[in-house]
């Protein structure tokens, strides 16, 4: 079996930050969220990876991590454009925003040998996930179903006190597999708890803070390039009709359709971690604090790439 790729999603612009986070430092060294996570993918075995930028951002993101991370680990780019669409698709008209994140990862597929790893280049998901992850990718084939698997948070784990989030809440039978996964896009820290609502906040409803979540940190075979392929046309033709210049193909939707269809199973693989990230200006500090207070408990060094 091919060792795991580390596919790294990282074409989104911060609408909600203000500028290209995924390349702003959060230490002294200079180092960005992205060093983190491969530091932690190589520590755990993975021995590429794949980027997914925008053309028109690459000096920016080369300069950035790229050509430091290049003297560490084989690495390779795939660009996600608004035009990498089928032939007789026609963009509509005043489109900007990307196709969305299986479109990103389906993408990446020409630089993609085995089974892979995708993630968000914006959020810190801790060694344990990449462990976990990597482990279960070494150790499972697809046979007459898709074996794939998604690391599960804590919701409370993966909140921020500055805002809302979205997140795909998880629902799991007795032996840990997914049955149902619902993207949420509007979640809220509250009081002794958390709430979720569908309607731009006209209604909220609780939800529990253990319930598991998605952070898009998800492990698949190839077999899921040749699903992306092939349920991406009716996608578009949706999208079409539906919401033009919003409608986006998320990774959740597909894996749903496979269970759905019985075609696959996806393992649930728990962790502890705590997730920090950058949704907000005002988020960055707190992740600058907890990545300073784990290089004072040594889980990292000073200089990663030293």
């Amino acid at each position: 079996m091919s060792n795991p790729t580390l596919v790294i999603m990282a074409a989104g612009m911060g609408s909600r930050y203000g500028s290209l986070k995924q390349i702003d430092p959060i230490d002294e060294q200079g180092n960005i969220i992205m060093d983190f996570s491969i530091y932690d993918a190589l520590k755990a075995g993975f021995k590429k990876v794949v980027f997914i930028i925008k053309k028109e951002n690459e000096a920016d993101f080369k300069e950035a991590i790229g050509n430091r991370i290049s003297k560490q680990v084989e690495v390779s780019y795939a660009y996600q454009e608004l035009s990498n669409v089928p032939d007789d698709f026609i963009i509509p008209q005043g489109r900007t925003k990307p196709w969305g994140t299986g479109h990103a990862v389906l993408c990446a597929s020409k630089e993609v040998e085995g089974p892979f790893a995708a993630i968000n280049a914006d959020d810190y998901y801790g060694r344990e996930a990449f462990e976990l992850i990597y482990q279960y990718l070494m150790n499972h084939q697809d046979d007459d179903r898709y074996y794939y698997t998604m690391v599960g948070y804590r919701l409370e784990n993966t909140l921020t006190e500055n805002g809302y989030v979205a997140r795909g809440v998880c629902q799991t039978d007795a032996r840990g597999y997914l049955t149902k996964i619902e993207e949420l896009t509007r979640i809220e820290r509250r009081e002794g708890g958390a709430a979720y609502t569908r309607d731009d906040g006209a209604t909220w409803s609780d939800i529990d803070i253990d319930t598991p979540v998605s952070m898009n940190m998800w492990g698949f075979t190839e077999s899921f390039f040749v699903e992306l392929r092939r349920r991406f046309p009716k996608f578009l033709q949706n999208a079409l009709q539906e919401a033009p210049q919003k409608a986006e193909y998320f990774l959740p939707s597909v894996v749903a359709e496979l269970l759905a269809e019985d075609m696959a199973t996806v393992k649930v693989l728990n962790t502890s971690e705590k997730w920090y990230g950058v949704t907000y200006k005002e988020d960055k500090a707190f992740v600058e604090s907890a990545i300073k207070q784990m290089k004072v408990a040594g889980k990292y060094p000073d200089n990663l790439w030293d």
